[in-house]
């Protein structure tokens, strides 16, 4: 395949991360790579590039080459061309150079990861908000003293001064491996040792039908609709949002989540109930798209490597949200003005207002919504293995706390003091 090198070096020049100064180094990888590798470019895999390490070490390349030159085809592969690259678990998408001399700079490289492997914008500021919180309590000036005594010293913290759940400790965790490990490029070693916080098994809040009805009837409009939606078809508030025009598909009555939690697509159920109201609220989407249109918008965000291999998709039609936010904003990572979907806030909000008027004293939220559509389900006589793919869950062991809050309590037993009422009737 002939690419393009004055293609290449712009696209280099581009990529976060990537020094001015080294650009010529990442294109001149490509090119002995193309001349290494002999098999098609759409099927490229980790032992491809781990084959490529192999030979560029046994012709005495240092290991930090070896590793800048496997990250310069991944991009090539990934970003430049569009395609994927299968992965197997013999080669580790990226390890950094372990030269790390500011906070400034494994910023930028924690960024540049970020994008590389397909992060959610929302995980990514999570990571940083935690990072940013921990650098705040252990005080380190720079990378070169970072060590793992200063993260399970932090850990301890959140669990014993702060109490904060297992769960959130656990992502304070997530995000301070991937810094250390990915950006700083050292290893955790053994946490066993490190006070952990309890891990608490909550059974789910679940509203009866009765309850759902009552929630419904304070709610109207758009933030109805989507309420709605989510419940019929058990999607998270996120999925939801996030949902494209080509992601509903009237004619088999199923909604398709894309790169749902895990990255993770799936089909599951739109009933025909809300065809009518979802078919008049794209109507007046539309018009909104060919006014943004109009006025030189009208384009909608798309994965990097979609937005290059489909350079006009990003203001086709089918690719628009389907409930896109009242105005035109900036989008933080790339600074282009275009309308994004609606914040996950707005429904949050309208579903809290709706529990308050119905005067329901349960915990709910919007997500008590899909914990709602989980137990119809299994009440209703539906297996467990069909209503874990509508879930999207990869363990059946996830969706089995669902039986829990069954009618007639767990497991559908009868209490034996239900034989004093009995005698009650008599």
């Amino acid at each position: 395949m002939n690419t393009n090198k004055n293609e290449l070096w712009t696209f280099f020049q581009k990529a976060k991360g990537i020094p001015k100064d080294k650009v010529k180094y990442y294109v001149g990888w490509i090119d002995r790579f193309l001349k290494f590798y002999k098999g098609s470019l759409d099927d490229v895999s980790d032992s491809d590039l781990k084959a490529f390490g192999d030979f560029l070490e046994a012709h005495g390349y240092e290991q930090w080459q070896v590793k800048q030159a496997q990250e310069a085809v991944f991009l090539y592969i990934e970003k430049f061309l569009g395609k994927k690259i299968s992965f197997t678990g013999n080669y580790q998408k990226y390890t950094p150079q372990p030269s790390v001399s500011t906070w400034v700079e494994a910023k930028e490289i924690f960024l540049h990861l970020m994008r590389l492997r397909h992060y959610a914008y929302s995980t990514q500021k999570t990571y940083q908000e935690w990072i940013r919180r921990f650098l705040l309590y252990t005080g380190v000036k720079s990378p070169k003293k970072a060590r793992v005594e200063h993260v399970k010293r932090f850990l301890t913290y959140l669990a014993v001064e702060r109490k904060v759940t297992a769960s959130t400790q656990n992502q304070a965790f997530n995000a301070l491996l991937f810094l250390y490990r990915d950006v700083l490029g050292q290893e955790f070693g053994d946490f066993r040792n490190t006070i952990r916080a309890r891990q608490n098994r909550r059974i789910p809040v679940v509203l009866t039908k009765d309850e759902i009805k009552r929630v419904f009837a304070h709610l109207s409009g758009t933030k109805g609709l989507m309420l709605k939606l989510i419940y019929a078809s058990g999607i998270r508030v996120t999925e939801c949002v996030r949902l494209r025009v080509k992601d509903l598909d009237f004619g088999n009555h199923s909604l398709i989540v894309r790169s749902g939690k895990g990255d993770k697509d799936r089909v599951t159920l739109l009933p025909e109930f809300l065809h009518g109201p979802l078919k008049a609220h794209l109507k007046t989407v539309k018009e909104m798209h060919d006014q943004d249109m109009e006025k030189g918008y009208g384009a909608v965000y798309l994965p990097e490597a979609l937005a290059r291999k489909y350079p006009n998709a990003s203001r086709h039609w089918g690719w628009q949200y389907v409930f896109p936010s009242g105005n035109l904003s900036v989008d933080p990572r790339s600074g282009v003005v275009r309308r994004h979907h609606v914040g996950q806030q707005v429904v949050q909000r309208a579903m809290k207002a709706a529990l308050q008027e119905s005067d329901i004293a349960k915990a709910a939220s919007v997500h008590t919504l899909r914990h709602s559509f989980a137990t119809h389900l299994l009440a209703a006589g539906y297996d467990i293995r069909t209503v874990q793919d509508l879930l999207g869950h990869k363990d059946v062991s996830t969706t089995m706390i669902y039986t829990h809050v069954l009618k007639n309590g767990p497991g559908n037993v009868r209490s034996p003091a239900e034989f004093l009422e009995d005698k009650k009737r008599q």
